[in-house]
């Protein structure tokens, strides 16, 4: 059976950008959690998450945002 994590995420992510029109660094935990809950980002995940970071601006980046995205970057280029 597929997966539909992805399908949370998606939802999850529209309504972290309505609140405020941007994405922090508690609301990206909170999208990692879900696509990490099977113990895996499969490929509809990282389609999913990586539309997500498209969406984030530069200067909305703070400090433990950009480390929260770097992590991330880099769990899914050695996965």
């Amino acid at each position: 059976m597929e997966n539909r994590d992805y399908l949370e995420l998606s939802f999850r992510s529209i309504q972290a950008f309505t609140d405020d029109g941007k994405l922090d660094a508690a609301e990206f935990d909170e999208l990692i959690n879900i696509a990490l809950r099977d113990g895996e980002i499969d490929d509809n995940e990282r389609r999913v998450l990586g539309n997500i970071l498209d969406r984030v601006r530069p200067e909305e980046i703070d400090a433990e945002l950009g480390r929260k995205i770097t992590e991330l970057q880099s769990y899914l280029n050695n996965a």
